[in-house]
């Protein structure tokens, strides 16, 4: 490859990242100005949230009082993660033309030989049960993860570091 066609590629990605900036600062504005709505128990409890998941309005409707206290509770709780959902569908589709041009843009092993392909990591996805319950215990002390690409190594290491030939 001759110089000036590595200037030129090197020229055509810059120009590339460019562009994908200004398609981010834009989308970021858009997100910024999703909401979610939610409307549950036959229209007796209402949830808005914004992008952030964060709820800026909560309505109830008409005959709400012929649920109980734990009823509306749960409606609440119900709508809100609704909306929340509704807004990461949102978010998702904003989100689309930038993952169009990412695709199109080189990755890191198609300029430099021999280079992994650096990607961040899927996230995980938080657990929407109750503070107490079953779910949210084998989530936090990680009995709901299971690794099948592993494999066990048994070692014998003579000893621990409470032993007195430490």
């Amino acid at each position: 490859m001759t110089n000036e066609q590595a200037k030129a590629d090197l020229a055509d990605i810059l120009d590339g990242v460019q562009e994908q900036m200004r398609i981010i600062a834009r989308l970021q504005q858009e997100r910024a100005e999703l909401t979610g709505r939610a409307t549950v128990r036959g229209k007796r409890v209402t949830v808005v949230v914004n992008a952030d998941n964060t709820v800026i309005d909560t309505q109830f409707g008409p005959n709400i009082d012929d649920l109980s206290y734990a009823e509306i509770a749960k409606a609440i709780t119900d709508a809100a993660q609704q909306a929340s959902a509704e807004v990461a569908r949102k978010t998702r589709d904003l989100m689309a033309p930038l993952d169009t041009h990412r695709a199109r843009m080189p990755k890191l092993s198609d300029l430099v030989e021999g280079m992994p392909d650096l990607r961040a990591p899927e996230p995980v996805p938080a657990p929407t049960a109750p503070p107490n319950a079953k779910e949210r215990r084998e989530f936090s002390d990680g009995s709901g993860m299971r690794f099948t690409d592993t494999e066990t190594v048994e070692r014998d290491r003579g000893g621990s570091v409470t032993d007195s030939s430490w």
